[in-house]
C-alpha cells in the first residue's frame, strides 16, 4: 500500500457495523407526514374515510347513479301509486326491483333511491361551501383580533359576542318567508335565492366560534420567543400572521372543521324538516319532514334519509378526531 493510499483511506474512515451492513440514511420526516403515518395506523379513521368518500363519490355522480340503476328524481308520480296513494312496487310492502330499490314516496310517487342520492349531495354541497366560508372568515378574524391590541381587538370582540347572542332560528324564521314572497314567481330563481341565503346564514352564525378559539390561541402565542424574534428582525405583520401563527393553529382549525361539517348537514336537514332551508331540490330534511306523517305505516320512507344522516355525521366526528389527534404533537394514542 502506497503513502497516498494510506492517507485516503485515512480520511475516509470505514463507516460500515460490525454487522457487515452499511449504515441506512436517516431521512426526517414532516409534521404532516407523521400525521399521515398515524392516521393510517388508526383502524377506526380509515373506515370512517372510506365511508366520508363514499359519500362524497356518491354526491359528485349521483345523476350518473341514478342512470345505472335506472331511476329518475322526480318521476313516476301516479303511476306507481295505489288508489290510497300507496306504493304499488318496491320495498318494503312489495318485492325489491331495481326500479325502486328503496322503494317509492307515499302520496308522491317520487323514486326513493334518486331523493336519497340527490339529497346526500345537497347536503355535503351546503355543508361543504359553508364550512369553507365560515372556516376563512372565523380565522382571518381570530388572527386580526388576537394579534391586535387595543380599540380593535375590542371593537372585534364586541362584534363577535353581538352576533353570538342572535338567536339563530329566529333570524332564519325570518329570512325564508322573505325570499319565498320575493321570487315566488320563479322556480329557478327561487331556488337559487334558498342556496344562497342558507349558505349565508349558516355561515354567519358558524364563524364566531371559531374566531374567538383563534383569537385566544393567538393571544397564547404572540408572546412566544419565536414570534418576538420575527418581530426583532422586522418580518412584517402579514408574514408573522400567516407564516409564524397560523402553522401553529392547524390543530384547533381542524377541530373546528371536524365539528363543522356535520354541524351544518344536521342543521341544512333541521331547517329543510322545519319548511324555512332548501325547498326547490332534493333534501334529507324534506324527505325526512314528508315521511314523518307515514312512518307507522311506510317506515322505509323516514329510515332512508334518517340512516344516511347517521353514518355520514358520525364518520366525519370520529374522522374529526382522528385527525385532531393526528395533527397534534402532544397527542400519543
Amino acid at each position: 500500500m502506497t503513502v497516498s493510499d494510506a492517507m485516503l483511506e485515512a480520511e475516509s474512515p470505514d463507516v460500515t457495523p460490525s454487522g457487515g451492513e452499511p449504515d441506512k440514511e436517516i431521512a426526517g420526516r414532516s409534521p404532516m407526514r407523521i400525521a399521515f403515518d398515524r392516521l393510517k395506523k388508526d383502524k377506526i379513521a380509515v373506515t370512517c374515510a372510506v365511508v366520508v368518500l363514499l359519500f362524497i363519490l356518491i354526491a359528485i355522480f349521483a345523476p350518473l347513479i341514478c342512470d345505472l340503476l335506472g331511476v329518475k328524481l322526480r318521476a313516476g308520480g301516479s303511476k306507481y301509486l295505489d288508489q290510497f296513494n300507496y306504493p304499488v312496487i318496491g320495498p318494503p310492502e312489495h318485492p325489491f326491483t331495481w326500479k325502486a330499490p328503496l322503494g317509492i314516496q307515499p302520496n308522491t310517487g317520487y323514486d326513493l333511491t334518486a331523493e336519497w342520492l340527490y339529497g346526500a349531495r345537497t347536503s355535503l354541497e351546503v355543508a361543504s361551501i359553508t364550512t369553507v366560508v365560515a372556516t376563512l372568515l372565523g380565522v382571518s378574524i381570530g388572527l386580526i383580533a388576537g394579534f391586535s391590541r387595543g380599540w380593535l381587538d375590542r371593537v372585534i370582540t364586541f362584534v363577535t359576542d353581538f352576533f353570538l347572542s342572535l338567536p339563530f332560528i329566529m333570524v332564519a324564521l325570518a329570512v325564508s318567508p322573505m325570499i319565498v314572497q320575493r321570487y315566488a314567481q320563479d322556480a329557478a330563481k327561487l331556488d337559487k335565492a334558498q342556496f344562497i341565503s342558507l349558505i349565508l346564514i349558516l355561515s354567519f352564525f358558524g364563524w364566531m366560534t371559531l374566531a374567538r378559539l383563534i383569537r385566544g390561541e393567538v393571544i397564547s402565542l404572540r408572546e412566544r420567543e419565536f414570534i418576538q424574534a420575527a418581530r426583532v428582525i422586522g418580518a412584517p405583520t402579514r408574514r408573522i400572521l400567516f407564516k409564524e401563527l397560523l402553522p401553529n393553529l392547524v390543530a384547533p382549525i381542524v377541530v373546528a372543521i371536524s365539528l363543522g361539517l356535520p354541524t351544518y348537514i344536521t342543521a341544512e336537514a333541521g331547517l329543510a324538516y322545519l319548511g324555512i332551508g332548501l325547498t326547490g331540490r332534493p333534501s334529507w330534511g324534506q324527505t325526512i319532514n314528508k315521511a314523518v306523517d307515514w312512518f307507522n305505516s311506510y317506515p322505509l320512507y323516514l329510515y332512508a334519509p334518517v340512516v344516511g344522516i347517521l353514518l355520514l355525521v358520525m364518520a366525519l366526528n370520529l374522522l374529526g378526531d382522528a385527525v385532531r389527534d393526528a395533527v397534534d404533537p402532544k397527542t400519543r394514542r
